[in-house]
């Protein structure tokens, strides 16, 4: 599956700040309660987490 304009600013918003590259991979949800928790523990955790659901969707 080739990368479109729309991944790749998901993805650059996901390494800045990861609740709205989820949001914007999946909108309001529970994958996007996740990441919030998640960044609020760590960044990185945050950001591993964004990158996957945003591979995933």
């Amino acid at each position: 599956m080739p990368f479109t304009p729309s991944d790749i600013i998901k993805l650059i918003f996901a390494f800045f700040l990861p609740p709205l590259g989820v949001f914007l991979a999946t909108g309001c949800g529970a994958d996007l309660l996740i990441n919030v928790i998640l960044t609020i523990l760590g960044w990185v955790p945050g950001i591993l987490h964004a990158i996957y659901v945003i591979f995933r969707s």
